[in-house]
């Protein structure tokens, strides 16, 4: 089974949304903890989150940029 590059840069689009919304969620409960090394540990959760949206997003604009080169061809 294959799918289409712009499905693929789609996905990835997809990925990093869910990820945008867990590192969201994990700095705003940020406020709510009271143990310092706990709070570390959840700041790093969240930074992990959001390098993971990221990374979604930049392969999602090469899939799309590469897609985009297919069809100029």
């Amino acid at each position: 089974m294959q799918i289409s590059v712009k499905l693929a840069a789609l996905f990835s689009f997809a990925f990093a949304i869910v990820c945008l919304w867990f590192a969201v969620d994990a700095f705003t409960s940020l406020a709510d903890i009271t143990d310092p090394a706990q709070a570390s540990g959840a700041g790093d959760f969240a930074w992990f989150w959001s390098f993971l949206a990221a990374v979604g997003v930049v392969l999602g604009v090469v899939s799309w940029k590469i897609a985009d080169r297919q069809t100029e061809d």
